[in-house]
């Protein structure tokens, strides 16, 4: 599939086509200069072609934090491009960063559209004709926000794209989530083996949600790296609560999520939020214990404080724990295995036989206690979902359903079919209610 890769300086209204081009409110807009910057990935749709799209951050000449890791990036998702969409102000007009950027362009030797942006201010169509110094041959007037000249320059886009190129949609997401600072993003570039996604130890430095493919055992995969997860009450900024937002949405979008877990600082009341949203979700769940290798009596370490995490953890028992760096990589290797495993799990489908003589083995064991006379009968059972696995259950009364009762059938199913890492749901019905 074709990638289109956007640049520009900061503040021209990328993320703002950026989104208007894929159809959704990915990246983040804000007129503060700089909030895009890593680079944000997106699937486009038009005229039955499906193209990859990259927003990147704003190049800016200045010596401003960021500014050198932020165009490390956009040199390489334009190395990674097919085209690129040069986004200038044409209310502003020119200035010193357009020209940066132009420099980088012209080293590239990609094809360039050029995207004059805001045209629907009246100053900016006495601008328009300043953009033709720049020196490339294609340029389109567009406005971003009022959706001006867009199917032009998707036209432009798509003129010479294959139609009926599509990502396969069964592809595993996988989400990692976590307090900030606590080694997501320098997980993601473990796992890539490149520098992909900014790493910085101030606190906060991923704010989007960052779309990133990859392949293990020749399958691919989606990873998608999350601004740290606060507690709600602490997010003041704008900015933090749309970065907020986005991880939420980000775990919904997944298959799997990592829990990174710092083994500095320990288990925090946060981290244990942030796995509750990932099982609330239904999401399968692997926890990861990052900077394992500060620890000096390492088996020592992961027998205790894999205990450790079980007692903080008891609401979600079947995630397994894995130990690892992701700055000097060791027991890296672990983890993609664990991770093949649970989405698997995630979508297993049980035969509806092998799942009734199970609970029907395991209600004559232990028979639901009575409540005012009557008790609770199971007539049967059946798989009604995936992703999580979901089992409806047919019974006389779904009101003498105890909480107990149903934890037991739950544990059942887990010791009778391989279930780890996934949440699994249990619902009731009665016998003449319809599924």
């Amino acid at each position: 599939m074709k990638t289109v890769c956007i640049v520009g300086r900061p503040n021209v209204g990328k993320s703002t086509i950026f989104n208007k081009i894929v159809g959704k409110k990915i990246s983040i807009i804000e007129d503060t200069p700089g909030v895009t910057r890593d680079r944000i990935y997106g699937i486009a749709n038009y005229k039955n072609c499906s193209f990859n799209v990259i927003d990147t951050g704003g190049i800016d000449v200045s010596k401003e934090l960021f500014n050198d890791e932020i165009k490390v990036q956009v040199e390489i998702g334009i190395l990674e491009a097919d085209k690129i969409i040069f986004v200038v102000d044409g209310k502003e007009g020119l200035t010193s960063n357009d020209f940066a950027v132009r420099d980088l362009l012209r080293k590239s030797g990609k094809e360039v559209i050029v995207a004059i942006n805001k045209m629907d201010h009246k100053s900016s169509k006495d601008n328009l004709y300043d953009f033709y110094q720049l020196g490339f041959d294609t340029y389109i007037p567009v406005s971003g926000e009022q959706n001006l000249g867009m199917l032009d320059l998707l036209d432009e886009i798509v003129k010479d794209f294959n139609p009926n190129e599509h990502e396969d949609s069964s592809v595993t997401k996988i989400c990692l989530i976590g307090r900030p600072n606590v080694g997501k993003s320098s997980l993601v570039n473990a796992l890539l083996n490149e520098e992909r996604v900014i790493v910085s130890d101030v606190a906060g430095t991923t704010r989007d949600a960052v779309d990133v493919n990859f392949q293990y055992n020749k399958k691919p995969y989606i990873l998608i790296d999350t601004a740290g997860i606060r507690k709600r009450g602490k997010v003041w900024e704008k900015i933090e609560k749309y970065s907020l937002l986005r991880s939420m949405r980000a775990i919904e979008r997944a298959d799997v999520c990592l829990l990174i877990i710092d083994r500095e600082t320990g288990i925090q009341e946060q981290d244990k939020h942030i796995a509750g949203y990932a099982k609330d979700a239904g999401k399968a769940l692997v926890i990861v214990v990052n900077k394992w290798d500060t620890v000096v009596e390492k088996d020592r370490d992961i027998n205790e404080f894999s205990k450790k995490i079980r007692n903080e953890f008891q609401f979600i028992p079947y995630a397994p724990i894995v130990f690892l760096s992701a700055l000097t990589k060791k027991r890296l290797h672990t983890l993609m295995p664990e991770v093949e495993k649970v989405a698997l799990n995630h979508q297993k489908e049980i035969k509806t036989s092998s799942l009734n003589n199970v609970i029907m083995e395991a209600y004559d064991l232990n028979p639901a206690p009575s409540y005012k006379g009557r008790r609770l009968k199971i007539y049967y059972v059946h798989q009604s979902g995936i992703k999580p696995p979901k089992f409806t259950f047919n019974v006389n009364d779904k009101g003498l359903v105890h909480f107990s009762y149903e934890r037991y059938l739950e544990n059942k199913i887990r010791e009778s079919f391989d279930l780890e890492g996934t949440p699994i749901e249990l619902v009731f019905k009665n016998k003449n209610e319809l599924n």
